[in-house]
């Protein structure tokens, strides 16, 4: 078949070669300047590793990939060796490389990475033994060593395998990521299923992670609050809660320890985050409290990106509200507490961080005049100014971060990348010893 266009007296369209250029996240990823050795082993589940093979490069690491003589079974070195460029190892003692490569590759790995491990490669791994390539790579390692288990789950419950996990986990090296339950090959649904490519990157992040996050306790309120009228109706807004759930994952991703509190969403808890349920704006000010301590003693910094309700109704009626003759229906509110302003009064020092967001319907100048009074009036060290049309059912976000200092103005970003902007800014606080 021709790919001309059809038609008469139509000529083929001129073929111009396009320079595919990595995206800016991808230039300046979370793992650049990072080694990673990725050893596969011999299961139906090595597909996966391809996957996260792309994810890790997508973040800037660098990758050498080892397969075990099972693995290409599945997934062949050529499929490897294309994606990275380089060549893959199979053999101890490689001619063409020289030396002793498993030594050389340990030493030189900030991490390796067995996905998938089979339960025979963690039976030898428990035993010591280094009797094929990354068996040895594990052994010798001083770097971290995650282990991505993937089996049928009677494999993954069988009393040996157990008792080698818990052999292998004493080890300080060794981390295990999964396995999960779900489907496996056999159709079946159990605990061994292959820890998902996204989780797997997620957790080589944390692991990796450097810098003013690390360890610190980062406290995100997230998503609406719902105040009860009566059994069947309620007062609400629409934050969808995409925005505080990006931030917990982001924070979590640098090496924070991340509480996550947030109001009813239909969301998945991001990996490695603490998360704590809550309804009702009272019901978040008290979780809130209980998170930080009296004394603000236990967070480093608090996002309030929660949309708490500003009243509730006087009262809540325990049956439905039935619906009468009359035309209209008067409904009597209390004001909720501000709880981002309530912290900031109880704050003697520069800890914890606090940074609250301004949602506005107003032009973007008084937007951002609003977004500084409340900052002056909450006692908090940034102020993220945004407008309901750029923000609400959106997956990105157009926003200004007001500090002390002025105003930062950004353009269009994912969620993600303006939660990125929003951690640095409060990582480089922590760097300068702001708190």
């Amino acid at each position: 078949m021709s790919d001309a266009p059809r038609g008469h007296g139509s000529a083929a369209p001129r073929r111009e070669k396009l320079a595919i250029l990595p995206s800016a996240r991808e230039r300046r990823g979370r793992l650049s300047g990072r080694s990673i050795t990725l050893c596969v082993t011999g299961s139906i589940a090595a597909y996966k590793s391809v996957l996260a093979l792309r994810l890790l490069q997508r973040e800037g690491a660098r990758l050498e990939v080892v397969l075990s003589p099972s693995a290409e079974r599945f997934v062949g070195a050529a499929t490897f060796s294309g994606l990275t460029g380089r060549p893959v190892y199979h053999e101890m003692f490689d001619p063409d490389v020289g030396g002793e490569l498993h030594i050389d590759l340990a030493a030189r790995s900030d991490l390796v990475l067995i996905a998938p491990a089979t339960a025979d490669l963690i039976a030898r791994m428990a035993e010591g033994r280094a009797d094929d390539l990354v068996a040895a790579i594990a052994l010798c390692a001083k770097c971290p060593v995650l282990v991505v288990p993937a089996m049928h789950p009677s494999m993954w419950e069988h009393p040996a395998t157990r008792r080698n996990i818990e052999r292998l986990v004493r080890d300080a090296r060794v981390r295990l990521i999964g396995p999960v339950v779900g489907a496996v090959a056999s159709g079946e649904v159990g605990e061994g299923r292959m820890a998902e490519p996204e989780q797997i990157v997620t957790r080589i992040v944390s692991e990796l992670a450097s810098g003013a996050l690390k360890g610190r306790h980062i406290v995100v309120t997230a998503g609406p609050t719902a105040e009860d009228i009566d059994p069947v109706r309620f007062l609400s807004n629409r934050s969808s809660g995409k925005m505080g759930f990006a931030l917990a994952e982001r924070a979590a991703l640098r090496g924070a320890r991340v509480t996550l509190i947030t109001g009813p969403v239909s969301l998945t808890t991001p990996y490695e985050v603490h998360r704590i349920d809550v309804r009702s704006a009272t019901a978040m000010r008290s979780a809130l409290w209980q998170t930080l301590h009296p004394t603000l003693s236990n967070a480093d910094a608090l996002i309030m990106a929660a949309a708490v309700a500003d009243y509730r109704p006087v009262e809540t009626h325990a049956s439905k509200l039935k619906r009468n003759n009359s035309q209209t229906l008067t409904l009597e509110l209390k004001a909720n507490v501000d709880i981002l302003a309530e912290v900031g009064r109880a704050r003697a020092g520069r800890r914890p961080v606090l940074v609250g967001f301004a949602l506005e319907t107003d032009s973007d100048e008084q937007t951002v005049a609003s977004a500084r009074v409340k900052r002056e009036e909450k006692r908090v060290d940034l102020m993220v100014a945004n407008r309901a049309d750029d923000v609400l059912g959106r997956d990105d976000n157009r926003a200004t971060l007001i500090s002390s200092i002025g105003a930062e103005v950004l353009g269009e970003l994912p969620k993600l990348e303006l939660s990125d902007r929003i951690i640095d800014w409060i990582a480089r606080r922590f760097e300068e010893g702001s708190a």
